[in-house]
């Protein structure tokens, strides 16, 4: 810990004793002058990677005309937005928020709204076991993560587990109180773990026939993430209720939740927040959507997630290693032993330039590059990241 840099933070993490200055596309430049290739780019926030022209624009523009009318308000922005999301999703209704956790908060809400006038008060959410819905202390109990239910006692209730990619396991969970289950359709904070497309549609028709809802988590899966405008969309599937955020803004705070127009049961007073559905971050998510969920640009996510894929396995291979996996641009590489925070290190050290990575995992490297990051940056990074690998595992 840096205790000059740390001085005046509240500790939440172990940040690397860099202070970053500017970033523009693919890379981002450091207090001291050197720049680093980001394959990390905000944890699948930047979708057109650092400081884009298109969220310039958009922010400059509407900071001129209008930034906060009140929630109580309607505003351009957010009724453009939300008939954008409903038409590209096929989920009639949007609740506009500020981040993932909150957006996911209010699928719980929403559900148990409903559980109570058609489920006769059930309540219980069904989740899964290394799942990551955010740190709100009712999203920590939603969330699987080994560990958390003993950090803020006592926690929510009303939350069970079933097992990843296991649909007896969540047959058996199913009760009169349970009013949803909540999936990820990649666990991003668990490693990248994939769920299967075939559990994914049978858990589908399981939820229709028990008459639960089916949440589906794509905050870090959605808009374009994984080459599809959802992720959901891969698997062929259309959810009850569906949270998105990171990627939806580009970089900008923004989050929404969708629902089917049948489950659209909030009260007046239910659910709000004072900057939820503003018209500035409003703005930059339309602008960021309309470029994204472009069936040109989707195409391109694909190509590069393709590339991105078959280096990899080509790493894999000549470091004898573990291998790779993922869903489009969402992709984590699998180590023999718990070396990752010393490959993070070592790439970040590289000379001239570095490269920035994540690792969820200690066994796991998880690259999450901008969805318009080129071939030539693409290939320039794994070449980084073979040098980073050779560094440690020499």
């Amino acid at each position: 810990m840096n205790d000059a840099l740390d001085r005046h933070l509240i500790t939440i993490t172990q940040r690397p004793e860099l202070v970053f200055s500017h970033g523009q596309g693919a890379w981002l430049h450091d207090e001291q002058g050197r720049r680093y290739l980001d394959l990390v780019q905000g944890w699948a926030v930047n979708s057109l990677g650092h400081s884009p022209a298109l969220i310039t624009e958009a922010l400059q523009r509407q900071s001129q005309q209008l930034l906060n009318p009140s929630p109580a308000y309607y505003n351009r922005p957010l009724l453009d937005l939300a008939a954008r999301l409903s038409a590209l999703s096929g989920l009639e209704r949007v609740f506009l928020a500020n981040s993932g956790a909150e957006a996911n908060e209010g699928a719980v809400k929403l559900a148990r709204r409903w559980g109570s006038r058609q489920r006769g008060g059930a309540h219980e959410i069904i989740g899964f076991e290394q799942a990551f819905h955010g740190r709100t202390l009712a999203m920590m109990s939603a969330s699987g993560k080994p560990g958390w239910q003993a950090i803020y006692p006592p926690m929510p209730t009303g939350f069970l587990k079933a097992r990843f990619n296991d649909l007896a396991s969540v047959e058996r969970l199913i009760g009169e109180r349970t009013a949803a289950v909540m999936l990820e359709l990649v666990q991003g904070e668990a490693g990248v773990v994939v769920a299967d497309p075939g559990f994914v549609r049978e858990l589908r028709a399981l939820t229709a026939e028990r008459g639960v809802l089916l949440i589906v988590d794509e905050v870090q899966t959605g808009v374009g993430r994984c080459g599809t405008a959802f992720a959901c969309q891969h698997y062929g599937i259309t959810p009850d209720l569906m949270t998105l955020a990171k990627g939806l803004g580009g970089g900008v705070p923004l989050a929404a939740l969708l629902c089917a127009e049948r489950f659209n049961c909030f009260e007046p007073g239910d659910q709000g927040g004072t900057f939820c559905g503003n018209p500035l971050m409003a703005a930059v998510g339309l602008a960021v959507v309309n470029e994204v969920c472009r069936e040109d640009f989707l195409a391109g996510v694909r190509a590069r997630a393709e590339q991105l894929s078959v280096g990899l396995q080509a790493i894999a291979r000549d470091h004898g290693l573990l291998g790779e996996r993922g869903l489009g641009l969402l992709r984590a590489l699998e180590l023999p032993t718990d070396c990752a925070p010393q490959v993070v290190a070592a790439a970040q050290s590289l000379q001239p330039v570095g490269l920035l990575l994540n690792a969820p995992r200690p066994h796991l490297i998880r690259l999450m590059p901008a969805l318009n990051v080129s071939a030539a940056k693409l290939d320039e990074g794994l070449g980084l990241l073979r040098r980073a690998l050779e560094i440690v595992l020499r």
